[in-house]
């Protein structure tokens, strides 16, 4: 998912060597599943000799991630390697379609929030919900929001009843969910005004969050390319 010298795991005569990068929500794991540039998959120990996790700082307070520094660990081999690459695939289907579900389960909440507040705040004598532009801005949320519903149920769907879908439908879901929850970030800050940037309503939380989701699994040209390569484009 990022490109970086080293970021990548090999296995040679049983032993894998190598990094893996934005390993996230491990501050519990007690193994870690991980694939090397094959699509081999195995199991380390996360008390495993050889292995060093090392923390790393992102813009996402919320969430941990890790990078693991591997070193010459001896391992067992999941499978067989050409299935591995189908239940690899899989993996970074349901990955992209989760974090698609978050960043929209995130946005939802800053529409939610950004609507209450136009009750509340008051200006120039009235609630600042009952100007023209600020109705704009929640109804433009509103309305780019409610597709994308749709769209993660039916690639949820896709991963248990139309298989020869998945792929595709969790690329599109990952790359247009990831493009209007950005946008509704940012407007749902605007409403707020000052406000938005305080640590008082913690609307930087999702913010950041959405961001974040944003770039795990493939930002939106990567998948985007990805799925016109599943269509032969």
């Amino acid at each position: 998912v990022a490109s970086r010298e080293g970021a990548q795991i090999e296995i040679e005569s049983g032993k894998a060597n190598g990094r893996a990068l934005f390993v996230f929500d491990s501050n519990q794991a007690t193994h870690f599943l991980l694939s090397d540039l094959t699509g081999q998959l195995f199991i380390i120990d996360a008390k495993a000799k050889g292995l060093e996790i090392i923390e790393l700082t992102t813009v996402d307070k919320t969430s941990s991630f890790v990078e693991l520094s591997i070193k010459d660990i001896e391992i067992d081999t999941l499978g067989k390697q050409s299935n591995n690459r189908e239940t690899t695939q899989e993996i970074v289907d349901l990955g992209r379609l989760m974090i698609a579900a978050d960043s929209l389960g995130a946005a939802q909440v800053m529409i939610n929030k950004s609507v209450s507040y136009s009750k509340e705040r008051k200006q120039f004598g009235r609630v600042i919900g009952s100007f023209q532009a600020v109705k704009h801005m929640c109804a433009e949320m509103t309305a780019t929001i409610e597709p994308c519903y749709s769209l993660i149920w039916y690639a949820a769907h896709c991963m248990n009843h139309i298989p020869d879908e998945s792929s595709l439908m969790s690329s599109h879901s990952k790359a247009h969910v990831s493009e209007v929850t950005s946008s509704i970030a940012k407007t749902a800050t605007e409403v707020h005004g000052g406000m938005g940037f305080t640590d008082e309503l913690g609307l930087h939380y999702w913010f950041k969050r959405i961001g974040m989701n944003r770039q795990l699994l493939g930002g939106v040209d990567t998948v985007r390319e990805e799925a016109a390569n599943l269509q032969n484009f």
